[in-house]
């Protein structure tokens, strides 16, 4: 199985955050690892970005695969990416996981929001039934030849619909077989420790700015960020 993979799982399985910087390219990728990051993150706003094109699920399935295998093979140290809706249905899911793992990723994420999606800190969100999001969640778990490989169950329900149904979209997730959720448009302090108490026995990912100390404390595995900490 794959080295980035356990080396995933290892990390993840250490007390400690683990910090992933956005790399939307190979070079910024490489400059991560040498800076000393032990993990880099290929987001879907920063590639995006970086083809002139705003992140409204614009880049397709094999574009963003084809970018996070050149990022993938420029760095020893594991790349989480961006798998936004899972291009479709759970069928399509089934074949984003397959494509990303052959790209040597060692973990993605898949988010709840209608397709076409949004940035997650865009306004006028919106997400798809709760158990259509499951039913993705679980066919991606299927997918995977390399066990090790981590499969983040990510909900932009937060804006939409509140906290309550936020919280049973990551505990359904969880149960379906994600090994991490991830709360994206968590923007202050309340809404992190929101975040954490309310899923403390879960292994959980934060998106933002908010101090690394703060985000440690509270018990989070990975932190992604945009830049200096």
């Amino acid at each position: 199985m794959g080295k980035a993979t356990k080396e995933m799982r290892k990390l993840l399985s250490e007390k400690r955050l683990t910090l992933a910087p956005f790399a939307y390219d190979a070079f910024a990728a490489r400059i991560a690892e040498e800076t000393g990051f032990q993990a880099v993150y290929m987001s879907g706003f920063g590639v995006s970005m970086s083809k002139g094109m705003p992140d409204f699920g614009l880049l397709t399935q094999t574009e963003m695969v084809q970018n996070a295998s050149y990022i993938a093979q420029s760095v020893d140290i594991p790349v989480i990416a961006d798998a936004d809706t899972g291009y479709g249905n759970p069928i399509n899911t089934f074949r984003t996981v397959s494509e990303y793992e052959r790209a040597g990723v060692a973990a993605i994420h898949i988010e709840d929001q209608v397709t076409p999606k949004k940035c997650g800190f865009f306004e006028g969100k919106d997400v798809i039934p709760l158990d259509e999001a499951v039913a993705k969640i679980r066919s991606a778990v299927d997918a995977r030849s390399d066990p090790d490989f981590v499969i983040i169950g990510r909900s932009d329900a937060l804006a939409v619909n509140g906290w309550e149904d936020t919280i049973n979209r990551c505990k359904a997730f969880y149960q379906a077989g994600a090994d991490i959720v991830f709360v994206d448009g968590i923007k202050t302090r309340e809404d992190l420790r929101n975040y954490a108490d309310h899923l403390k026995d879960i292994p959980r990912m934060y998106n933002g700015q908010l101090p690394v100390s703060d985000v440690d404390a509270l018990g989070f595995k990975i932190q992604i960020h945009r830049g200096p900490m």
